[in-house]
């Protein structure tokens, strides 16, 4: 009898003991591989997989590639600023040109330029950033398709270029790197670090900030945003990356916004925060304070040359009150970039 009760004592230890180990959260694996292509969504990988073995080789050589120059890039904490460009931003006198100046005339923003990699989309912006920029460019392939030329936001190559941006960033994120991307048609004036919330696993600008940084009304602006690697960011890369197939025709910040909100993030536990505008502006706003502004983001611009000219003057009324004292110095508005949107809007209505 006391053999029975022992065998009996014994059997339910081990059922209670599984069933605890069941209750307790598993975390999800961190991928460990090196090669860059092994971290893309499933979605994505078969039809990476699909390729010869030539461009799978070509594909571990740019793998390295790009892990040097994270490697090299990266500040301490191994975060990077990425940025992004095809031809049209590269052009002479063009976006590039525009973004590089800002650094080199903003406040404390030069020595960050060591920690910036830019992802080049197309050979002749490749070619022309190890020009000027060298050592910081990485070229990323993408084939049957052409990335070279300036793109509206509802064209169907805009789209891939897009979702081509979210899908390396995520990639980004699982080799290991914090990045803090910025839209190539900006210009930082200060140092936003010290700018940024902290303990927050994704934080993102906005058009217009309500003043709650964890309102999700506030609508996302996808070109500058700072995301720390870690599972749960992973996992949400994954999961907006995913999401472009049940919003077909959108792009990836037109998702976001659709997203953002979604209880599955808080079920992965992603802090989500948004970016005050008073530090990180855009031209959808309608004044700015040149006394707080860090980042200027061209964005509700329609055009490149509108949008050069008009990022060039927000250089040159920094400069008039930062570097040649002109403390009544204020920006003014982005008037050829407010004209395309009027003058497209006027074209839709008829």
């Amino acid at each position: 009898k006391w053999v029975v009760l022992f065998v009996l004592i014994f059997f339910l230890s081990l059922v209670v003991y599984h069933f605890a180990s069941l209750a307790q959260p598993q975390p999800l694996p961190l991928p460990q591989s090196s090669s860059f292509y092994a971290f893309v969504p499933p979605l994505i990988s078969d039809k990476k997989n699909s390729n010869n073995n030539d461009n799978g080789q070509f594909e571990a050589e740019d793998s390295k590639n790009l892990e040097r120059i994270l490697r090299e890039a990266s500040m301490a904490e191994k975060t990077v600023i990425v940025t992004m460009m095809n031809q049209a931003y590269a052009d002479l006198n063009s976006t590039f040109d525009v973004f590089l100046e800002g650094f080199q005339v903003g406040d404390g923003t030069e020595k960050l330029l060591r920690h910036v990699l830019v992802v080049c989309l197309d050979e002749r912006a490749y070619s022309h950033c190890v020009e000027v920029f060298p050592h910081r460019c990485f070229l990323l392939r993408t084939t049957g398709i052409d990335f070279s030329g300036e793109r509206l936001f509802t064209v169907g190559d805009y789209l891939e270029m897009m979702w081509r941006r979210t899908e390396f960033l995520g990639s980004s994120l699982k080799l290991g790197y914090n990045f803090l991307f910025t839209d190539m048609d900006t210009v930082w004036l200060r140092d936003p670090f010290p700018r940024l919330i902290p303990d927050v696993d994704f934080q993102i600008a906005c058009d217009r900030f309500n003043g709650n940084s964890s309102d999700t009304r506030n609508y996302a602006d996808g070109g500058f945003k700072f995301v720390v690697a870690n599972h749960r960011t992973i996992e949400f890369y994954n999961y907006w990356y995913e999401s472009r197939l049940r919003y077909p025709g959108n792009n990836e910040q037109d998702v976001i916004n659709k997203i953002k909100g979604n209880k599955y993030l808080n079920k992965i536990g992603l802090k989500m925060r948004f970016l005050d505008t008073t530090h990180v502006g855009n031209f959808c706003q309608r004044n700015w304070d040149i006394t707080k502004v860090c980042v200027m983001h061209g964005n509700c611009c329609i055009g490149q040359d509108n949008k050069i000219k008009d990022l060039r003057q927000v250089l040159d009324d920094w400069t008039a009150y930062f570097s040649n004292g002109d403390r009544a110095r204020e920006f003014r508005q982005p008037m050829n970039c407010w004209r395309s949107l009027r003058r497209q809007y006027n074209k839709e209505r008829g």
